[in-house]
C-alpha cells in the first residue's frame, strides 16, 4: 500500500503534467488536500512529506483536527463543506480560506465575525455551474450582484470562484462547465477590479483534476488520490 507520502509525490507529478500540457507553470497550480473524515496522524503525515493546506467539510471535526494539531505551525485550513449561518463564528475565527459561500448572507455574517486581529478571511463564491437541485452554489446569472456586494466588506478578501460540476458528465461536458466557471471569473476580473484579487479558481478533484487544470485551475481539491477511499459509513 502506497503511503500519504508517495500519493502527495503522484498527484504533484500529475499536476505538473497537466500545467505543462496546457502551457501552464506548475507553480501556478496548488494542492488543497481534502482532509475530511481523515485522522489528525492522517494530517500529521501530509504535513511531514511537505503538504500545508488542508480542505474540511465539517466544522466540529476540523475544529478538533486544528486543536490536536495546534504543534505544528503554518498549516492553511480551508473551509469547503456547506455552510450554515450558526457556524460562521468558528469558521471565520479558525480557517484562513473559505470555498463555499454561496450567499450574501454568510458573506456578511463571516466579514461582521473575522477578527479585525486577523488578515482579511479568503473567500471563494461558490457556484452551482449545472444548476443541480442536490448543490449549493449561486447561479451564473447572479454572481455580478453578489461579487458588487461582497467586494465591499472589509474583513473578506475576494479571491474568486469554485464549482464543483456533475461528475457524471461526459468528458467534453465536464470541460465545458470548467471553462464556463473560468470564463466568468474573466468577466468578473475585468467588470469588478474593485471586488478582490479575483485570482483564484478551486475545481478539479481526484478524478478530473488534468481537465481543470487544462481549464484554469489554480487549486485542485483531492482527497482519494491522497488518502485513499473513505471508509463506508455504517
Amino acid at each position: 500500500m502506497s503511503s500519504i507520502a508517495d500519493n502527495i509525490g503522484s498527484v504533484t507529478r500529475r499536476i505538473q503534467k497537466a500545467t505543462l500540457r496546457a502551457g501552464r507553470a506548475p507553480e501556478s497550480v496548488h494542492l488543497l488536500a481534502v482532509s475530511k473524515t481523515r485522522s489528525a496522524d492522517d494530517v500529521r503525515e501530509a504535513v511531514a512529506a511537505g503538504q500545508m493546506a488542508f480542505g474540511e467539510n465539517y466544522l466540529q471535526e476540523a475544529l478538533d483536527k486544528i486543536e490536536a494539531l495546534e504543534d505544528l505551525p503554518g498549516i492553511d485550513w480551508h473551509f469547503i463543506g456547506p455552510i450554515q449561518s450558526n457556524k460562521t463564528r468558528q469558521i471565520a475565527t479558525a480557517f484562513s480560506w473559505v470555498h463555499s459561500v454561496d450567499r450574501l448572507k454568510i458573506a456578511r455574517r463571516l466579514n461582521e465575525q473575522r477578527d479585525a486581529g486577523l488578515p482579511p478571511l479568503n473567500i471563494c463564491l461558490q457556484v452551482n455551474i449545472n444548476n443541480e437541485e442536490s448543490k449549493s452554489g449561486c447561479a451564473l446569472e447572479d454572481l455580478d450582484e453578489l461579487v458588487s456586494a461582497v467586494g465591499e466588506l472589509p474583513r473578506l478578501s475576494l479571491r474568486g470562484l469554485m464549482a464543483i460540476p456533475d461528475p457524471d458528465q461526459p468528458e467534453s461536458q465536464l470541460r465545458t462547465s470548467f471553462r464556463s466557471l473560468a470564463n466568468a471569473l474573466k468577466a468578473l476580473r475585468q467588470d469588478h477590479p474593485e471586488a478582490g484579487p479575483l485570482d483564484t479558481l478551486s475545481m478539479g478533484m481526484s478524478g478530473d483534476m488534468e481537465t481543470a487544470i487544462g481549464e484554469g485551475a489554480t487549486w485542485v481539491r483531492v482527497g482519494t488520490a491522497l488518502f485513499g477511499e473513505r471508509a463506508a459509513k455504517s
